[in-house]
């Protein structure tokens, strides 16, 4: 079946979109969804001991979210990095586009300038930064990059870290891990469930917005990760896996070979999920509701199938679950 870009669009009231995240973590909902029989079950996060398979490993992206926002002039000028070159050098997103031409120097601060050396076709600017990326000058403009359908509010800055969180590098969180908390994690180990961690920068790669009708002309962007030679020998010998959130299953899909060996490494995935793809590693998932037209939804409907996705959607909405980041999760079995 060809799937068009509005195949994957759904109405959502703005109610509800999460602004904070539950408190505890672990006390948002959880929607349990069974693909052998298509039941759907309300419940809680802190119950997930009661719905995963009993020989299951979970496995986590370790990635933590840095303050790669700067803001100036009181957020009315913008530089969201993406990538680092080196330390002077970067691309990023910007705003307002119309200031950031190519050949201008942008005088930022009474100190900081950029200058703009190229814009690629979708709108990505490489500057020159006058100061190393890594001085303190920064300091004050940094902060971190919520999405833009949540206000800004560095008072949830830790909030939007996984508690398991490492490794700096993400542009935004792995959100379906925002649901853990420490309590939860030893009370899953000691109940004999495995547990796995992997690295994933999330990036332009999982929140870039699809803008081809035909979803087949979406050209993903890549995205770094980490697989250790503990964490694949310990996978090969699973009978079960669980991914926690979208970017651990790019991780486990990459790094696996037809037969579901997985192989120890780092290196750029562009891997693209969307329906028809056959899963190779991963038995169940752990996952937030997504934004409409999305990636992330088209690898849920790949995984749980295109209209139950739909289904267990409208469920959500009508049961008034919490959307996007700061929102609810689904455990899809």
């Amino acid at each position: 079946m060809q799937f068009k870009l509005s195949d994957f669009d759904y109405f959502l009231p703005e109610e509800l979109i999460a602004q904070k995240p539950a408190h505890p973590r672990d006390h948002s909902r959880l929607l349990i969804y069974n693909r052998n029989d298509q039941t759907i079950r309300d419940d809680y996060f802190y119950h997930l001991d009661k719905y995963l398979h009993p020989d299951t490993t979970l496995v986590v992206n370790n990635s933590k979210v840095e303050k790669c926002r700067l803001l100036f002039d009181q957020g009315a000028r913008e530089i969201f990095i993406i990538n680092t070159i080196n330390d002077h050098i970067v691309e990023a997103l910007v705003r307002p586009g119309k200031k950031f031409r190519i050949g201008e120097k942008l005088k930022l601060t009474e100190s900081v300038e950029a200058e703009v050396i190229q814009v690629a076709d979708d709108g990505i600017r490489t500057l020159r930064l006058n100061h190393s990326l890594n001085s303190s000058i920064y300091d004050p403009y940094r902060v971190t990059p919520f999405p833009p359908y949540i206000e800004q509010n560095e008072s949830l800055s830790d909030e939007y870290q996984t508690v398991y969180a490492r490794d700096k590098g993400s542009k935004a969180a792995p959100t379906a891990g925002l649901h853990f908390t420490g309590e939860l994690i030893n009370r899953l180990k000691t109940a004999g469930f495995g547990w796995e961690e992997i690295t994933l920068h999330v990036g332009l790669g999982t929140f870039a917005p699809v803008k081809t009708d035909k979803i087949e002309d979406h050209k993903m962007h890549s995205e770094w990760y980490r697989m250790s030679e503990d964490t694949a020998t310990n996978l090969n010998q699973s009978q079960h896996i669980t991914a926690v959130g979208t970017t651990s299953i790019r991780v486990l899909e990459s790094a696996t070979d037809p037969d579901g060996k997985f192989s120890a490494g780092s290196g750029e995935t562009e891997i693209f999920i969307k329906p028809g793809y056959q899963f190779k590693a991963v038995h169940s998932m752990i996952t937030n509701f997504h934004l409409p037209k999305s990636t992330l939804l088209m690898l849920v409907a790949a995984f749980m199938g295109f209209e139950e996705m739909h289904r267990v959607y409208e469920h959500a909405i009508r049961e008034k679950y919490r959307f996007y980041s700061f929102g609810d999760g689904m455990l899809i079995l």
